[in-house]
């Protein structure tokens, strides 16, 4: 399952190692952000929830930027 989702970040190089943070959760097989776009796309793993993943990809997020936002989750 594939879902795209509006996000607010300051800055490119943020942008950057938010992806690399969606990218290190559980339950997602490929996560995609376009800084320009202010987009993440994220591809989860078979079965997962993305109810439940992108809580925790929004908290992994904040490690790096702590007023990041994720729409729509």
């Amino acid at each position: 399952m594939r879902k795209s989702y509006k996000i607010e970040v300051d800055c490119a190089n943020c942008a950057n190692k938010m992806e690399n943070a969606a990218n290190n959760t559980e339950g997602v097989k490929k996560a995609v952000v376009n800084f320009m776009a202010l987009k993440m796309n994220v591809e989860f793993e078979e079965g997962a929830n993305p109810k439940t993943v992108m809580p925790v990809v929004l908290k992994n997020c904040r490690k790096i930027e702590s007023d990041c936002e994720i729409f729509g989750i």
